[in-house]
């Protein structure tokens, strides 16, 4: 019955903006670990932010501060905004879940199915 769904992907040139956001069902966010990442062809899979145990977002150093991360709660939404896109950021972007182990979010059980992310030059 846990499920997470993936939406707000697309195409958009170098410069550009996109937002995308995921939905659960079947679980309350609140009760995990949620985060977002991305995995390109040939690359390792990414965590891009997530909320750890103490209700911390935690960013990817590589990202330069171009993302926004957000948890709505009431409504069991994650949101990610993405400015200032590059080519580098090509890639399928997921959403998951896990419980925290030991106080931290490392593991995570539940995936989307992923959004598609193409930024063009």
């Amino acid at each position: 019955q846990v499920q997470l769904v993936e939406s707000g992907g697309g195409s958009v040139q170098a410069g550009g903006s996109l937002s995308l956001s995921c939905t659960a069902s079947g679980f309350m966010m609140r009760n995990y670990c949620m985060a977002w990442f991305r995995q390109a062809p040939g690359k390792q899979r990414e965590r891009l932010a997530f909320i750890d145990s103490y209700g911390r977002t935690i960013y990817l150093e590589s990202l330069e501060g171009r993302f926004t991360f957000s948890q709505d709660n009431s409504k069991n939404t994650l949101n990610l905004q993405m400015n200032s896109l590059k080519s580098d950021d090509t890639a399928m972007y997921y959403c998951a879940a896990g419980r925290p182990l030991f106080g931290e979010c490392k593991n995570y059980d539940y995936w989307g199915q992923g959004t598609q992310v193409t930024v063009s030059s």
